[in-house]
Order: C-alpha cells, then sequence, then structure tokens
C-alpha cells in the first residue's frame, strides 16, 4: 500500500567525505527515527508524514561486509589493513563485500517507501536506472546482469563484464537505508583486496578508467540526484550541512516539520 497523501519532498544533503562509521550511525538515527514514527502512527490508526532523505557522501578507504557475506572474501588480514590505512566492518545491509573510497560517490537514500510504492525490487531497479541514466550522460552504455544487483559495463556480450556500480540495501516496515557505490575516479587497485560483491569471474571498473581522464564529482552527483528525482517523482529540498557532520546532536534533529 502507499499513503493516501503520500510525501514527495526529500530532503537532499551532501555530507562531503566522513569516516564510514559516523555516515552509518547518521543513517541509522535518522532510519530509526522514521521507523518509530511509522509504529506510534499506526499504534494511534492514524498518519503522520514521514520524512525523506537522500544522503551523499565520499568515505576513507573502507572495506564492508554484508549480512550474507563472507569473510573470506576480505583477503588482507588486520595488519594489512592498518598498513593500507583501511577500516572493515561487518553491517546490516545485505550483499557480500564492497570497498568504498576516495573518487568513489556513494548515496544513501533513506526514504519511507509508502510515500512512493511498496515493492522492494523495482526500488533498486530504479536506482540502477538511475545511475545507467547517468553514465549515458557521458557516453557509457551500462546495463544489468540477470540475478546480479548492481550496474554492468559489457552487460550484454559479456566478454568483459565490469561492474561499476554496487547496491546493497537494508529495508525495515518500507523505508530504507544503506544504498549505492558507484565508481568515479576510484582507486581500483583496492578491490584486489577482495572478492568484490562475492563475485569472482568479473572486474570492477570506474568512470575515470573507462573515459581515460578525471570527472568532476559533482557534476556526477548533480546529474545522478536528478536521475533519482525524476525516475521516483521526488521534490528535492537542498539542506546545507557543515562539513564532515559526523553525528547529530541528537536525535530530535530528524523530526520532520
Amino acid at each position: 500500500m502507499t499513503y493516501t497523501h503520500p510525501n514527495k519532498e526529500v530532503r537532499y544533503r551532501w555530507l562531503g567525505t566522513i569516516p564510514y562509521k559516523q555516515a552509518w550511525d547518521y543513517q541509522e538515527q535518522i532510519f530509526q527515527s522514521i521507523v518509530a514514527q511509522k509504529m506510534v502512527a499506526r499504534a494511534e490508526n492514524r498518519h503522520l508524514p514521514t520524512p525523506n532523505y537522500l544522503l551523499f557522501c565520499e568515505h576513507p578507504h573502507v572495506y564492508t561486509l554484508g549480512k550474507s557475506g563472507k569473510e573470506a572474501h576480505l583477503l588482507l588480514d588486520k595488519t594489512q589493513l592498518r598498513e593500507m590505512g583501511a577500516d572493515f566492518f561487518h553491517i546490516n545491509r545485505g550483499g557480500d563485500i564492497t570497498y568504498h573510497g576516495p573518487g568513489q560517490l556513494v548515496g544513501y537514500p533513506i526514504l519511507d517507501l509508502e510515500n512512493f510504492f511498496t515493492d522492494i525490487h523495482r526500488y533498486l531497479r530504479l536506482i540502477e536506472e538511475a545511475v545507467i541514466l547517468t553514465l549515458a550522460e557521458y557516453g557509457i552504455v551500462a546495463g544489468r546482469i540477470d540475478k546480479l544487483t548492481g550496474v554492468w559495463l559489457d552487460h550484454e556480450q559479456q566478454k568483459n563484464p565490469r561492474k561499476i556500480c554496487a547496491i546493497g540495501v537494508k529495508t525495515s516496515r518500507w523505508v530504507t537505508m544503506h544504498g549505492f557505490a558507484l565508481n568515479i575516479n576510484t582507486h581500483l587497485d583496492y578491490f584486489r583486496h577482495i572478492v568484490p560483491c562475492g563475485i569472482s569471474d568479473k572486474a570492477v571498473t570506474s568512470l575515470q578508467a573507462e573515459l581515460g581522464h578525471p570527472i568532476s564529482m559533482a557534476e556526477v552527483a548533480k546529474k545522478m540526484r536528478q536521475h533519482i528525482a525524476n525516475l521516483f517523482g521526488m521534490i528535492i529540498i537542498e539542506e546545507f550541512v557543515e562539513p564532515n557532520p559526523f553525528l547529530p546532536t541528537s536525535i530530535s534533529d530528524f523530526n520532520y516539520k
């Protein structure tokens, strides 16, 4: 089901470069606040407008392992991680292991899907579609590979399929968190130390690797945000956030107004 009077406004925040754990905590507080609001409304048999957020950022070097992932897919020990200056976290999204780092656009849509549609598969496909449309603006033909979530190049003939965007999400009561990681100017060598997304027979690429020159992160973020907004029918409300906010001062910061 969806709401009779859904809230299509989405509060967009660019968080800059932020350590993974702080961004995860930031997401979690917003996510839990929305879920709690929905539970109260259901208990009282009334509808309270729920907020939606779209957070974009970059992370310092970090590897994250999803609930269904295998730790053996991380090919480094703790000492090697420390020497590389990389963190490692077990997290509560779906999927296996992936890498985040400088030059990668990470997006965290924290949406109440009852404001849009209640179909998690449609949600994933629309995130993929936003990436595909963004890449098309740079002359890159991308698409999907059956049974493999994310966005790929050479997805049809698959002579040299390579992943350019990973997607992993968590949902509860139709509220989403976690999201996508699009390789723009990413240091691809860091992917050599994992089995990306648990897939051992396919490569990883970036926009820079495909085009042969760096691309503006701000430019790609703007295009990606617009495509997400168009596909979901969002009204984007851009909010200024102080650089590297890490954590809100209190959970009340997320009360919808």
